[in-house]
């Protein structure tokens, strides 16, 4: 079974629409897809919709922006309901101030010398409320200033370079509890994304755990094998599920429905919850 349980729409930075990314997956092999965009429910009734249509399973989820000792993580919202009340007003809160850190990181990289980022990054974003660095990636590489969103990134867009804004997200207990309060599972997001040091992860895992958190996301896009049997020891260590996702977002942008290696992990994996 193809399993996905990462994926974004145009609804936050993904440029799909929700029924198309379903179509998508499904066309690709996936069998059971999460529809997690970041920080925002609006596109899982139309995900949900299609996924009924073209036979596959479907899985509410959310992306949640948190901060976590001053720096940006993410945790995915498994089998939540969307129709949750604290958990829309507190992704709520967590959207709002976007559009001024989009403005400040507009203000940076004009300081560099690149003029007109916020509007082209503003033209881009189908849902505005939802401007963020992808949006501003996919500027830079349309207007020549690099050759490919990913390069954006790697110049301009993290820490230390010009465009990189910090914001202030929700706290890890916040966001932990808004998912199990809605009824969801957490999942910890592509850990080897983030430059911690082993002290500083094994910290963070264990404060995921201990607030509730349910699974690693081990099996990624952007994970080396040396990260997976890395990850995968550490799920073990903390009694933690394993899950996996594309994290795709575009076409053309890297990662692909389908595209997993489905290595048999040895700890258990989270999508047995949602497996008909």
């Amino acid at each position: 079974m193809s399993v996905d349980l990462h994926c974004h729409s145009n609804v936050s930075d993904g440029r799909l629409a929700p029924a198309d990314l379903v179509r998508r997956a499904a066309a690709r092999g996936v069998d059971l897809l999460a529809l997690t965009d970041h920080d925002e429910l609006a596109g899982l009734e139309e995900a949900q919709v299609a996924a009924r249509e073209v036979g596959i399973g479907f899985v509410n989820g959310v992306e949640i922006s948190v901060t976590w000792r001053g720096k940006t993580v993410h945790v995915v919202g498994l089998g939540i309901d969307r129709s949750d009340a604290a958990l829309a007003a507190g992704l709520a809160r967590v959207r709002s101030g976007r559009t001024r850190r989009a403005q400040a990181m507009a203000h940076s990289l004009a300081r560099a010398g690149i003029r007109g980022s916020f509007e082209g990054a503003l033209a881009l974003a189908e849902n505005p409320a939802m401007i963020g660095r992808t949006h501003f990636a996919r500027h830079l590489a349309a207007t020549a200033v690099v050759a490919t969103p990913a390069e954006a990134f790697r110049h301009y867009l993290v820490p230390g370079k010009p465009g990189y804004v910090p914001h202030d997200w929700a706290a890890l207990r916040d966001a932990i509890g808004w998912i199990l309060g809605a009824g969801g599972q957490a999942v910890l997001a592509h850990p080897g994304r983030y430059a911690f040091s082993a002290g500083a992860l094994h910290a963070l895992i264990a404060e995921f755990c201990a607030l509730g958190g349910r699974a690693l996301e081990i099996e990624t896009s952007n994970h080396s094998a040396d990260q997976v049997g890395l990850f995968t020891a550490l799920a073990r260590h903390f009694g933690l599920c394993a899950s996996c996702g594309s994290d795709f977002h575009a076409p053309d942008e890297g990662a692909e429905f389908g595209a997993l290696p489905g290595i048999a992990l040895p700890v258990p994996s989270i999508a047995e919850t949602w497996r008909s």
